[in-house]
């Protein structure tokens, strides 16, 4: 039997998110039938030794082969590092990202990449230039539900999608939070829509932007609308509409997301088809379950429900396409490729735009 490819990880923070992916990746690849790729995490940087070694202790399982490092730079510098996973606030993640690229090392960036279109284009040059892998950490592409209702939606079972919705709320209790915090700081890209809004939109690139009739076209049109908190000026509701129709598509997606109701604990997006739909359980970044309802002459002939399990929470399938995408020598994901993260951007840009939010002055690295 073939020995497992080895991915060396280093991390970069050591928040909540860094703490989910890293306990992820101890998870045992054979769990979820993986015996191709595995991964080790080599190095840990954070602003301080002290708090690098804490989480080595407490989501790593106190391995005393991972190097602790109170900068990011010394993960950077490790030879023993092949990736790194970024996660970093957002605003952060230009010159994490871009320090890591000059250091040679493959990058799994947490989402939203960057904090515009600009930043973004500017990583992948770089990516290019310096000869590495790059690739933003839209988790829900890789987990199996996601690739099962690929295969439905481009089957042509359900003939051509039409329409999608889909929502993501949570209630971030504002009014009892700093200002300071990610949520509500603008100097930290604070606000629904780069927070929230990628897990409602990845549904739709998914689904309408990949689909073969769309031919790999861009948005014909984007309109967006927010509603600001006056805490801090952040977007905390924010809807907008993504309409395809350069090519052999015609469809549209209306999203939403807002930090102060809370989240719709049943239905987290619904993809209408001439022949039929597909309703997608909640939450909407990890769902666990989805429905397909197949329709003639308005009325539902057949209804189908799938269910999916796994050990931990599933950030570990991005973490398997990084390793494979490295062992392979590739610069980027075929599932989530850099067109799909431009896309995202570029979105979130327009949004930004009609809603007159803007971020404080040297936020934006590249503009």
């Amino acid at each position: 039997m073939t020995k497992p490819f080895i991915l060396r990880w280093g991390i970069i923070s050591t928040g909540r998110i860094a703490n989910c992916f890293v306990t992820d990746l101890l998870v045992d690849p054979e769990t979820r039938d993986v015996t191709d790729v595995a991964h080790k995490v080599t190095a840990v940087g954070s602003r301080s030794v002290q708090s690098a070694e804490k989480f080595i202790a407490e989501y790593a399982k106190g391995d005393k082969s991972i190097k602790a490092y109170g900068s990011y730079a010394g993960v950077f510098a490790d030879p023993n590092v092949d990736a790194v996973y970024i996660a970093t606030p957002h605003t952060l993640h230009y010159e994490n990202a871009l320090d890591a690229i000059k250091a040679k090392k493959h990058v799994l960036c947490e989402k939203p990449v960057t904090s515009n279109a600009a930043e973004l284009r500017s990583l992948l040059a770089a990516a290019k230039e310096h000869g590495v892998f790059f690739m933003e950490a839209l988790w829900t592409r890789f987990q199996p539900l996601t690739l099962e209702v690929k295969k439905i939606s481009e089957s042509g079972v359900l003939g051509a999608p039409l329409a999608l919705q889909a929502d993501l709320s949570d209630d971030f209790k504002l009014n009892e939070i700093p200002k300071t915090h990610r949520a509500l700081d603008p100097a930290l890209g604070g606000g629904a829509l780069l927070d929230l809004g990628p897990y409602p939109l990845i549904w739709a690139i998914l689904t309408l932007y990949e689909h073969p009739h769309n031919q790999g076209a861009a948005p014909s049109n984007v309109s967006g609308t927010m509603l600001k908190t006056p805490l801090t000026g952040v977007d905390c509701n924010t809807s907008f509409t993504v309409t395809f129709a350069k090519r052999k598509l015609a469809a549209q997606a209306i999203l939403s997301c807002s930090m102060n109701i809370a989240s719709n604990h049943t239905t987290g997006a619904v993809i209408r088809y001439e022949k039929g739909m597909i309703t997608i359980a909640a939450p909407l970044y990890c769902p666990k379950s989805f429905t397909v309802q197949y329709l003639e002459g308005g009325k539902v002939t057949k209804e189908e429900t799938k269910q999916f399990e796994y050990v931990g929470t599933g950030l570990y399938f991005e973490a398997d396409e990084v390793a494979r995408c490295v062992r392979d020598k590739k610069s980027e994901s075929s599932l989530w490729g850099h067109d799909k993260s431009l896309v995202e951007m570029d979105v979130f840009d327009e949004v930004r735009r009609q809603g007159n939010y803007k971020f404080p002055p040297g936020v934006e690295k590249v503009v």
